[in-house]
C-alpha cells in the first residue's frame, strides 16, 4: 500500500493489513515486563484463571496490531502521531499461535482549523483472529500532513 497523505482519504476508504501470529514466548516476555497479571505470566496459573489458558495482554494485542498497520505503508510520510483513542474494547481473548489481522474504515476527515499544514483522520480498526473473529476495536485519531 502507499503512503497517503490528509487529502487522500475519503470517508468510507477501507484498508487492512496482513496477518501476523502472537506465540507463547512473545507472550510471556510482554507480561512479566508490561502487564503482570497470571493469566499473562504463568501459563500453569493461567489454565485455573476464567479464561482456562495463557492470553496475551489487551495492551499487546493492540501494539501487534498497530506495528501491522504501519507496515501497510499507509501512514509513513505522513503521520504526525494521534491525540487519542476512542471506544477501546477487547471483545476475546488472543491465545498463542492466533493469527491477527487488522481492518480500518475512514469514519471522519477533519483539516485542522489553526494549522493548514494538517489534519485529523478518524478510522475505525477491527482486529480479527484466523477464524474471523473480532477480537478488538477502538476508533483512532490520525493527526496527518498535508500535501505541499
Amino acid at each position: 500500500m502507499s503512503a497517503r497523505f490528509f487529502e487522500d482519504f475519503a470517508v468510507g476508504d477501507r484498508f487492512g493489513t496482513a496477518a501476523a501470529a502472537l506465540d507463547e514466548q512473545e507472550i510471556l516476555a510482554f507480561g512479566r515486563r508490561y502487564d503482570p497479571q497470571p493469566f499473562h505470566t504463568d501459563p500453569a496459573a493461567a489454565t485455573d484463571s476464567i479464561y482456562g489458558g495463557l492470553i496475551a495482554s489487551g495492551f499487546q494485542t493492540l501494539a501487534a496490531g498497530f506495528r501491522q498497520i504501519w507496515e501497510t505503508g499507509v501512514f509513513q510520510g505522513s503521520s504526525l502521531g494521534s491525540p487519542g483513542l476512542d471506544e477501546l474494547r477487547w471483545l476475546k481473548p488472543v491465545r498463542p499461535g492466533d493469527s491477527l489481522r487488522v481492518e480500518g474504515e475512514v469514519t471522519e476527515i477533519r483539516p485542522s482549523q489553526s494549522k493548514p499544514d494538517r489534519g485529523i483522520v478518524r478510522i475505525a480498526y477491527r482486529y480479527l483472529n484466523q477464524r474471523d473473529e473480532v477480537v478488538l476495536t477502538f476508533n483512532a485519531m490520525h493527526l496527518l500532513r498535508r500535501r505541499g
